[in-house]
């Protein structure tokens, strides 16, 4: 497979656009019974710290589309990437994978925190306590992995 079109990237993509897919669903077959009012942010422990209108639950969603769509788009020109590393005739095959997988991984990442928070919001529920370090300790653990892979590319 190219660049551009491994079973990686492939099952990225695939699993985001299902995850959006479901909480459409989900939100359009519970919308009349959602409160007026639901959980709009957290705090670090999870609780819930600001109330808002169920409408804001239609952000968060479309901002998630948009991360989504953006990230595919700039996917497509890895030219334009900034790598940190010095990429050579022999070493950008390695170099854009690393950095494309990296950039599928937080796809995947981000449209998973979307769709968490916007139907834990739904539900009105508090965020559980292992979230926000489960979400940090994933986010930056694969983003220094991607990091580690990517300098010890020669």
């Amino acid at each position: 497979m190219g660049l551009l079109s491994s079973k990686y990237d492939i099952a990225v993509n695939f699993i985001c656009i299902l995850l959006f897919l479901g909480m459409a669903i989900f939100l359009g077959l519970t919308w009349q019974d959602i409160p007026d009012q639901v959980p709009g942010h957290y705090n670090a422990q999870g609780e819930i710290d600001r109330w808002t209108g169920k409408g804001e639950l239609l952000i968060t969603p479309i901002v998630g589309w948009l991360l989504f769509i953006g990230v595919t788009v700039i996917e497509l020109f890895p030219k334009l990437w900034n790598t940190g590393v010095t990429v050579t005739e022999e070493n950008w095959p390695r170099v854009y994978r690393v950095i494309k997988n990296m950039m599928g991984t937080m796809k995947l990442q981000l449209s998973s925190i979307f769709v968490f928070l916007t139907i834990n919001s739904a539900l009105q529920n508090e965020l559980p306590s292992w979230f926000l370090p489960v979400v940090l300790i994933v986010v930056f653990g694969s983003l220094g992995y991607s990091i580690v892979r990517l300098v010890q590319i020669k």
